[in-house]
C-alpha cells in the first residue's frame, strides 16, 4: 500500500494530461469479497480494490472461516465457507467501512451463531438502525447501542419480507438481499429512487436467483452460491476526482482504461457533459453483468457552465457531490445541491466540511440542511484544508487546490488511503505544472 503523509501540499496545476488505469471499484470489491466468503469453491479476483475499507471486508470473511490469500500476480483468492460462516470468538472489525458493517449484518443475520460487529470512532457514529429495522422484520435478533455500533447479532431462521426503503440506500438494500438469500421465501426490496445495483449483479454472478423490475428487486431464498473468477473494473468514484480535475483546465486530455461504467454509477459523466465537458466512451463490454470501457475527457474551451443537482440525481451522485461542490466556484453559473441530507451522516458531515473549506479558500457558499449553493465565477486562494479525517473531503479539495492561487495544505491526507491509497501519486502523474 502506498504511504500517504498526514499532510500533503498541493501545488497549482496548468493542465491535466495522461492516461490512468484505476484500482478496482470499491463497491464491487466489497460485494465480491463478502459473497466469495459465503460461496462454494475458490473465487479469484483480479484488480481488487487497494483501499483499507475493502481490506476490512476480506479480514471479516477470513475471521468467519473463509481462506483469503494473495497470489503472486496480485489476484485475491477466497475459498468460501459453503454457506456456513463459523463462530467468531472476537468482534469482527469493520474499520471505517459502513459498507462492510451493513452488508455483513445481512449475511450474518441468518447464520446460526452470535456475532459482534465493531468499527473505528467514525463508523461507530454512523446510523445502523436503518439496517436493523428491516432485518428484524425478517426475524433477525440484532441489538445496537443508541442506534449505532457495536452491532450484536444472534442468528435466526429468517423469513422473506416485502420492504420499501424509506431513504434510498444501496447498503440497506444489499443487507436485505443478502439476508433474503438465506431466508425462506422470496424477499423483495422496493425503492423510490433506484440505487446502485452492484449487489444484484454480483448475486447473479455468484448464482443467486434475482429478479428486477423498474422499482423493485427480488431474491429467492435457499440458493447456494458458487465461486467466480473476475477482474474488478476501475472505480468510477475514484475516477470522479480526476474527471473533475480535467474539467477545470481548457487544454486537458485524460483517458481511463477498463473503467466501470455501470449505469447506476456513471451519472457523473452525464453531469460533466451538462457542464460542458466532452466525454467519449470506447471499447464497451460486459463482465459479470458490469459494463466496462475506456473513457476520454476534454474540458470545455470556454469553461464549465453550472447545474442543479437534486432529487433522484442527488441520491445517485451522493459520493461525488463533495468534489462537484468543490469545483463549483470555477463554473460560470455555480452548482446548487439539494436533497442530499445523507451527506450529513457519512464518514463526516460532508455538507459542513465542504462549506467550511470552500470559505477557507475565499469562496462564497451557502449551506442548507440538505445541500449547498456554490456560486460560480469565483477565484480561490490557497488554504489549510480540514479533511475531518474523511477521504472524500481530502481528495475533493486536492482537486480544488489545483486551480487555487498558492500552495494548499491538506490536513489528514492519510484518510485517502481508506479508499484510494494511490490518489496523490496518480494526481501528481497527470497534473502538469
Amino acid at each position: 500500500m502506498t504511504e500517504v503523509a498526514t499532510e500533503r501540499i498541493i501545488e497549482p496545476a496548468r493542465n491535466i494530461l495522461g492516461s490512468l488505469r484505476l484500482p478496482g471499484d470499491k463497491s464491487i470489491s466489497h460485494r465480491y469479497a463478502l459473497l466469495g466468503g459465503l460461496a462454494h469453491g475458490k473465487t479469484r479476483l483480479a484488480n481488487f480494490s487497494s483501499g483499507a475499507d475493502c481490506a476490512s471486508s476480506l479480514a471479516c470473511v477470513a475471521a468467519l472461516g473463509a481462506k483469503v490469500a494473495r497470489a503472486a500476480d496480485g489476484t485475491i483468492e477466497i475459498t468460501g465457507t459453503d454457506g456456513h460462516f463459523r463462530h467468531s470468538e472476537f468482534p469482527l472489525d469493520c474499520g471505517n467501512s459502513g459498507s462492510t458493517m451493513r452488508m455483513l449484518a445481512g449475511l450474518l443475520a441468518p447464520q446460526r451463531s452470535a456475532y459482534t460487529l465493531v468499527g473505528d470512532t467514525s463508523l461507530s457514529r454512523r446510523p445502523m438502525e436503518r439496517v436493523r429495522k428491516p432485518l428484524s422484520h425478517m426475524g433477525a435478533d440484532i441489538h445496537l447501542t443508541d442506534g449505532h455500533a457495536p452491532v450484536m447479532i444472534r442468528g435466526n431462521q429468517l423469513h422473506a419480507i416485502d420492504y420499501t426503503t424509506p431513504v434510498p440506500s444501496a447498503q440497506v438494500k444489499s443487507a436485505v438481499l443478502f439476508a433474503g438469500l438465506q431466508a425462506s421465501g422470496t424477499t423483495t426490496v422496493r425503492e423510490a429512487v433506484r440505487t446502485r445495483d452492484h449487489s444484484e449483479l454480483a448475486l447473479r454472478a455468484f448464482g443467486a436467483d434475482v429478479q428486477r423490475t423498474i422499482d423493485s428487486v427480488s431474491i429467492a431464498g435457499g440458493r447456494q452460491l458458487h465461486s467466480i473468477e473476475a477482474a474488478v473494473p476501475g472505480d468510477m468514484s475514484s475516477a470522479a476526482f480526476f474527471l473533475c480535475a480535467a474539467a477545470l483546465f481548457p487544454e486537458s486530455n485524460l483517458i481511463f482504461d477498463d473503467l466501470g461504467l455501470n449505469p447506476t454509477r456513471a451519472t457523473l459523466l452525464d453531469v460533466l457533459t451538462a457542464l460542458g465537458a466532452h466525454i467519449g466512451m470506447l471499447n464497451l463490454e460486459e463482465k459479470n453483468g458490469e459494463l466496462v470501457g475506456t473513457v476520454q475527457v476534454h474540458a470545455p474551451q470556454d469553461g464549465m457552465t453550472g447545474t442543479t443537482i437534486s432529487g433522484a440525481l442527488a441520491a445517485q451522485l451522493i459520493d461525488e457531490l463533495p468534489v462537484l461542490a468543490a469545483i463549483g466556484p470555477f463554473t460560470k453559473n455555480g452548482i446548487r445541491i439539494r436533497d442530499a441530507q445523507e451527506l450529513r451522516v457519512k464518514e463526516s458531515d460532508r455538507i459542513a466540511l465542504v462549506a467550511r473549506n470552500l470559505r477557507a479558500m475565499g469562496a462564497e457558499v451557502e449551506e442548507f440542511e440538505d445541500g449547498l449553493d456554490v456560486p460560480g465565477g469565483q477565484r480561490l486562494h490557497a488554504a489549510e484544508i480540514d479533511s475531518g479525517g474523511d477521504h472524500r473531503i481530502a481528495m475533493a479539495f486536492s482537486v480544488a487546490a489545483l486551480r487555487a492561487r498558492g500552495h494548499s495544505v491538506i490536513r489528514g491526507a492519510e484518510s485517502a488511503a481508506i479508499s484510494f491509497p494511490e490518489f496523490f501519486d496518480l494526481l501528481d502523474r497527470v497534473a502538469e505544472r
